[in-house]
């Protein structure tokens, strides 16, 4: 069963300019057309269009999905690719999550040196300081 773009848009909760970007970046083969030049979503994109959805929400770009749908075409083949992706891409958060991590201990710091009632503020001197 086929869906308008609206519709498809809407069961994925992306608007309709995404999913042309998406066809147009390639992430989506293009998709075919009704009688009145509208476009219409199959099954195959709509399971194409969530696995980009999937891809995205455990961190890989729209670059890195790109590499992945073209490994997924030959999964066996492709299995320590994509695993090497996988790591790569755990690895990256790890050091995002040291780096944030710091990030909070050092604005913890401040707000703890802050009283928000003196004449001078202890985070502008920090932030000055550095």
């Amino acid at each position: 069963m086929e869906q308008l773009i609206g519709k498809t848009a809407e069961v994925l909760g992306l608007s309709p300019d995404t999913l042309r970007y998406y066809e147009k970046i390639g992430l989506v083969p293009r998709v075919g057309k009704n009688r009145s030049g509208r476009r219409t979503y199959s099954e195959k994109d709509m399971a194409r269009l969530k696995f980009v959805q999937r891809a995205q929400s455990i961190g890989f770009s729209l670059a890195e999905i790109g590499q992945l749908l073209k490994l997924r075409e030959n999964p066996l083949k492709s299995s320590k690719a994509i695993r090497a992706m996988a790591q790569r891409k755990c690895a990256d958060m790890q050091k995002q999550i040291r780096t944030l991590k710091t990030m909070e201990a050092e604005l913890t710091l401040l707000l703890n040196l802050c009283s928000g009632n003196s004449d001078n503020c202890p985070i502008l001197e920090r932030l000055d300081s550095h």
